[in-house]
């Protein structure tokens, strides 16, 4: 089960900064990242947001790559069938948007201040140390999350211990 987290930062490069570190942990296989999405507000008041990670392409792509492999040890074509289906599973993953709200992620960068930035991550099993030490260099302030209370107490503490010092 995933978990949204959206956490917010007083200037404009610290979303990026963030999602790389537990992009870094999710290739430790430390780390489910379901989706990411970064929101930057320039000092003019523009917003940039940027998808990072769909999981509903990745869901997608691989359901749609076994289905064309299904399809061709029938019709004898396994390796073209597999390619179109992927194809095909992606666009199909990307309709379904199986991740971040675009509404919530559009009220959430309508409320930032101009020069912040936002990050919005879905994350599903997690080793706590390994983030907890990813987002120990970061200062921010968690906007809203679907953590488990003790989770979420233990995120605030942590970003907020960051704020202090």
């Amino acid at each position: 089960m995933s978990h949204l987290v959206v956490i917010t930062f007083d200037n404009m490069e610290e979303a990026d900064r963030v999602l790389e570190a537990l992009q870094a942990v999710r290739d430790e296989k430390q780390l489910e990242l379901d989706d990411a999405a970064v929101v930057v507000k320039d000092a003019e008041g523009a917003v940039r947001i940027e998808n990072r990670v769909d999981r509903g392409v990745k869901v997608g792509a691989v359901g749609g790559g076994l289905l064309g492999l299904a399809i061709g040890f029938l019709l004898g074509g396994p390796v073209v069938s597999a390619a179109l289906g992927a194809v095909a599973g992606a666009m199909g993953g990307d309709l379904a948007n199986l991740g971040i709200d675009q509404r919530f992620i559009n009220d959430v960068s309508q409320a930032l201040e101009p020069g912040t930035s936002a990050l919005f991550v879905m994350v599903g099993r997690a080793d706590p140390q390994a983030v907890i030490e990813a987002l120990r260099p970061f200062r921010g302030k968690v906007y809203y999350t679907a953590l488990p209370a003790e989770t979420e107490a233990e995120l605030r503490r942590l970003l907020s211990k960051q704020e202090e010092g």
